[in-house]
């Protein structure tokens, strides 16, 4: 495991650690940056109509369609960064 894959790990433990649950931007935002990080660009179909939940993650997702994995993990890990110094 690299140093940055040791780094995305710890981040995604670190979350677990916040002192109140993030909102549902934050939540969409760690969710899709993992989601890149982890598997890359959406391989998924595209959610039913009025599964309104599912179809959050997947465009929250694609919205980082083209970030290389490694960037996704390094912007991951500056994300919680961030929401521990709020």
């Amino acid at each position: 495991m690299s140093e940055l894959e040791q780094k995305f790990e710890d981040a995604k433990k670190k979350v677990l650690e916040l002192p109140e649950k993030p909102g549902n931007d934050v939540m969409l935002e760690l969710y899709a940056l993992n989601k890149q990080a982890t598997i890359g660009d959406v391989n998924a179909d595209t959610p039913a109509m009025f599964d309104f939940v599912a179809a959050a993650k997947y465009n929250a997702w694609n919205t980082k369609k083209g970030i290389a994995k490694e960037d996704a993990q390094q912007k991951y890990i500056d994300y919680v960064e961030e929401l521990f110094k709020k």
